[in-house]
């Protein structure tokens, strides 16, 4: 790689990835968390087990495809840090490594199922992953996303990206109000109530007099403007200029509309893929593109405080509502089949992205150097 091309440690965004993608991973192979149990077998037993006789071509695609992020990722970040030699056989090693302890713990969860198969697929996809790291690298793309990043983006922009890498992810997750990410209360209240049941602590929680109320079109409507919003001015935030903010606000309301087309289109079957789309959403996503027009001649400083004043004004308003019946029907239909192994992941991004974007927004509030 050239020296141009290096990034140090602190600058790349590879590596924070990483972390969060191991993250998603240990959660995804060793979800649901519950009935562990002993069952008499050794960890590793299930590597000399024999070849399962059913399998899917799914099967195979979700456990390649599952860990070759991360041996992309793993690899790019020692490209970017200079330690390039020998990086595709070591991160290669490390995932296999990885999937094998994660194959050993799935014998002590009754849902889950160690597989020898599994194992190799899953060091496949990251040895897949490395070797585009590094074939990216050898082609110079490694190099042109570095010129594009400091051409494009503020040296701090490190979080931000990260936090834009993983909002369309999020947005999978079917959301009760669309993009409504953090809707969070009632789940928050049901998980409190049902641990701290038959305990003297359960008198601690505090009662709620009312109940939650349906969000009202003029209040969904402003939910679809700030979750719309909301990675809008974080993209400003970090961006150089105002026209590479407005490629970004094209890119991003894009990506709100045909992701969450494609979440419901997995939820309710492809003729219903649009069925979101009403009248308060069309009108929040067309208030959306208006104020992000606006916001083109703010500075990164005043984007950030509006970011902040939109995620709280949005996670307000959607905890203040509860989540309808046709949403529980879609959290079943997630949590079973096919969708049981990413459904956790994508679940956890969805509550969690709004509340670590306002941890971010507050640090970068905070820095007198962002202007």
């Amino acid at each position: 790689m050239s020296s141009h091309g290096k990034s140090s440690h602190g600058n790349t965004s590879a590596w924070p990835l990483a972390l969060v993608y191991i993250a998603l991973v240990v959660y995804a192979s060793l979800y649901p968390f519950s009935a562990w149990r002993n069952q008499g077998v050794l960890p590793w037993a299930y590597l000399t087990q024999p070849l399962p006789k059913y399998w899917t071509g799914f099967d195979v695609a979700i456990n390649i495809a599952g860990y070759a992020p991360l041996g992309f990722l793993g690899v790019l970040t020692a490209l970017r840090t200079g330690h390039g030699k020998f990086a595709v056989l070591g991160v290669t090693l490390l995932v296999f490594t990885l999937s094998m302890c994660l194959e050993g713990l799935q014998n002590y969860l009754p849902s889950r199922r160690a597989s020898n198969v599994d194992l190799w697929l899953n060091g496949l996809g990251g040895l897949i992953g490395g070797l585009s790291a590094w074939a990216l690298e050898k082609l110079g793309a490694i190099d042109r996303w570095s010129h594009f990043r400091r051409t494009w983006f503020v040296p701090q922009a490190r979080g931000g990206l990260v936090l834009l890498t993983l909002w369309p992810i999020a947005l999978f997750f079917p959301a009760s109000v669309p993009l409504g990410l953090g809707q969070v209360l009632e789940r928050v209240e049901a998980a409190l109530g049902e641990a701290l049941s038959d305990t003297p602590f359960l008198e601690w929680l505090p009662m709620r007099t009312i109940e939650l109320q349906p969000l009202l079109p003029g209040a969904e409507l402003l939910c679809v403007l700030f979750g719309a919003l909301m990675p809008v001015l974080l993209a400003y935030s970090v961006l150089r200029t105002r026209l590479q903010r407005g490629i970004f606000l094209v890119i991003i309301l894009m990506l709100a509309v045909a992701i969450s087309g494609i979440s419901a289109g997995l939820s309710y079957g492809p003729e219903h893929a649009m069925a979101w789309l009403t009248l308060p959403v069309q009108l929040g996503l067309l208030g959306a593109a208006v104020a992000g027009a606006l916001c083109l001649l703010l500075s990164a400083r005043s984007c950030i405080a509006v970011l902040l004043l939109a995620l709280v004004a949005q996670l307000f308003m959607l905890n203040l509502a509860p989540a309808s019946p046709y949403f529980a029907q879609t959290l079943q239909t997630w949590e079973q089949g096919r969708f049981i192994r990413f459904h956790g992941v994508v679940q956890w991004l969805g509550w969690l992205w709004p509340f670590v974007a306002v941890a971010y927004v507050m640090g970068r509030i905070s820095k007198p150097n962002v202007n």
